[in-house]
């Protein structure tokens, strides 16, 4: 995250270093992927609305395009909208002089007026400037989120729309794979099955999970096998 509003650079956000572009595994998603890319080096359309279900992998191309955006020397924001009870609305304020700004869980403002309204507010100096580039989640269309402003769902529906589709289970064991082999860890697929099987099926904690594998195989000196899963994991 990279600004000179003291307001931003109070907020506890930390983009995690490993989500980005190049660790997306995108599947079905190839499309959206490479739009987030040309938006985040301020490309294509003014807004872009990503929705799909709860660690569908949303929150990791808003991410994936903050860090692109950064390496490109752009000023890019995340705000993640489900800590907005701990923040103040005012944070939105100036937002539109920044290259990229990013809102993750929209919808979580829904019934909130105050918050409601900033966002609205926002949308429309970003329109009005022409040279910021937004993107927004959700977990559902605009018009299924509650919504008390009416404007504000006319908003959202600005720009290009995509529907983020959550991966198969066969499409989560190719990515654990390619992250073991980003890592220099082999994953035989036995394992990668059991873990799917063993575990909560999100790929961020399967992969905090395959991290913490992998620092347990190099201690161990042992290659990663079923057992050893069982006895690191205490499955």
């Amino acid at each position: 995250m990279q600004s000179n509003s003291p307001i931003q650079l109070s907020l506890p956000v930390h983009l995690p270093d490993d989500e980005t572009f190049g660790s997306y595994y995108p599947a079905a998603n190839q499309q959206l992927l490479e739009a987030i890319r040309q938006v985040a080096e301020g490309k294509g359309e003014t807004v872009t609305y990503l929705w799909g279900q709860a660690k569908s992998g949303r929150t990791h191309l808003l991410h994936a395009a903050c860090a692109h955006a950064r390496e490109l020397e752009r000023q890019a924001f995340y705000l993640p909208l489900g800590i907005h009870a701990s923040m103040s609305p005012a944070v939105l304020e100036g937002l539109e002089e920044i290259s990229l700004v990013c809102l993750d869980d929209v919808d979580q403002l829904a019934r909130n007026p105050f918050w409601e309204e900033a966002v609205f507010d926002l949308y429309n100096r970003i329109n009005e400037r022409g040279d910021c580039k937004l993107i927004v989640s959700a977990s559902c269309p605009a018009g299924q989120a509650g919504f008390l402003l009416p404007d504000l769902v006319s908003r959202l529906n600005w720009g290009v729309h995509y529907q983020v589709q959550s991966l198969t289970d066969e499409e989560k064991l190719t990515a654990l794979q390619r992250r073991a082999k980003a890592r220099g860890l082999e994953l035989p697929e036995d394992v990668g099955r059991f873990m799917l099987t063993r575990l909560a099926r999100d790929l961020r904690t399967l992969f905090d999970v395959l991290d913490r594998l992998d620092k347990a195989s190099m201690q161990a000196q042992r290659r990663l096998t079923i057992p050893f899963v069982k006895e690191t994991l205490h499955l």
